[in-house]
């Protein structure tokens, strides 16, 4: 039986707590760079709306064993672009099997202006495989909420920017900063996913 993403991520602490994660100058050893939860965030299912105008929930729909969700907007100039292209560079890290097993989600923060079409443009920038979704601000602002994440619909730039782990529990159980590197990300979700 597959153990869940908080499973591993519990896992992971164990090890890097018994300070194994850093040994020697090992490249494939290097510590863990999202903090994990000891009280995951349950993945609300709402429906929201995807890049070909059809419901997508990220508990229904979000079938991987890792999705990374992060709330942004089209017109963002520097955090949104910034994480998006360490997500794709990380993505592109990854072999096959750890690929075939995650999803990226972009959820915008500015649904007032970022229509599905421009939002899969936006996103084909960096990654054609990368999900697009949106709704009316408040179901945004509530599925935000539940994931710890916070939008303003005066100011789409002033949401939390962390990048939530979503694992196919539909609990979030882990999540990294906004500067996390691709290497970073890379070496993370390979690592989850081993353990998991």
């Amino acid at each position: 039986m597959r153990r869940s993403l908080r499973a591993a991520a519990a896992a992971l602490t164990l090890v890097l707590a018994a300070g194994l994660a850093g040994c020697g100058g090992d490249d494939e050893a290097r510590p863990f760079s999202g903090t994990v939860l000891d009280n995951p965030y349950q993945v609300p299912d709402t429906e929201l709306i995807d890049t070909d105008g059809e419901p997508f929930s990220l508990a229904a729909d979000t079938d991987k064993r890792l999705t990374l969700v992060f709330f942004g907007y089209v017109n963002c100039v520097d955090i949104c672009p910034a994480v998006l292209n360490h997500l794709a560079s990380a993505m592109t890290r990854l072999d096959d099997r750890d690929r075939d097993d995650v999803d990226v989600v972009l959820v915008t923060s500015d649904p007032d202006h970022d229509t599905p079409e421009s939002l899969r443009t936006y996103l084909d920038r960096f990654d054609d495989s990368f999900i697009g979704l949106t709704s009316d601000f408040d179901t945004i602002e509530a599925v935000g909420r539940a994931l710890a994440v916070g939008i303003d619909r005066q100011d789409p730039g002033g949401h939390t920017t962390q990048v939530m782990g979503v694992d196919s529990g539909d609990e979030s159980p882990v999540f990294w900063s906004a500067d996390t590197s691709p290497a970073e990300f890379a070496a993370d979700i390979h690592t989850l996913l081993q353990e998991n």
